[in-house]
């Protein structure tokens, strides 16, 4: 059998409606961060999650360099900083002098608007296609008031022109 075309494969994800999360990392050197559709949680016992990045972005040459990310949930409410992080790129801009955020576990920018993270030490890198998976081992989370918002989805940024093609 031959593998579908990504037309073909497209009609089977189409309709489907995946929460957007901000990846953030920092390699000592540099930080980065951008809009992610792909993560989900991959082990229960050991807790484990797997966030994959674009070859074309930015912050996956950051990553490469970073023991640990960080993974924020965006809530509906957040259309302005999905643009930020997936609508610019860090090749010519500092989207982190555009937000408050502060340094977590190994210097990686923790977003202070967004309430949900969670920070993984990256225990390996997978490539994917045109994605590098990252296994993330959680290491530290939060989830203040206001954590609880209906996710951003990507129905909900069908608007939003990318930064890097994804």
């Amino acid at each position: 059998m031959r593998p579908l075309s990504t037309e073909e494969f497209d009609e089977f994800v189409e309709d489907l409606d995946y929460p957007l999360f901000v990846v953030t990392a920092d390699d000592g050197t540099e930080r980065g961060g951008c809009l992610v559709g792909f993560a989900t949680q991959v082990s229960i016992d050991p807790p484990r999650l797997l966030v994959c990045l674009s070859e074309q972005n930015h912050t996956l040459r950051i990553a490469a360099g970073a023991e640990f990310l960080a993974v924020h949930t965006l809530g509906d409410d957040d259309h302005g900083l999905a643009e930020l992080f997936g609508g610019e790129t860090g090749d010519e801009i500092d989207k982190f002098a555009r937000v408050r955020w502060h340094p977590g576990p190994g210097g990686v920018p923790l977003l202070d608007d967004l309430p949900r993270y969670v920070v993984g030490r990256v225990l390996q890198r997978l490539p994917l296609g045109d994605h590098v998976g990252q296994l993330l081992m959680p290491v530290a989370a939060e989830a203040r008031k206001g954590a609880d918002d209906e996710a951003l989805t990507v129905q909900d940024v069908e608007d939003l022109e990318p930064g890097h093609p994804a």
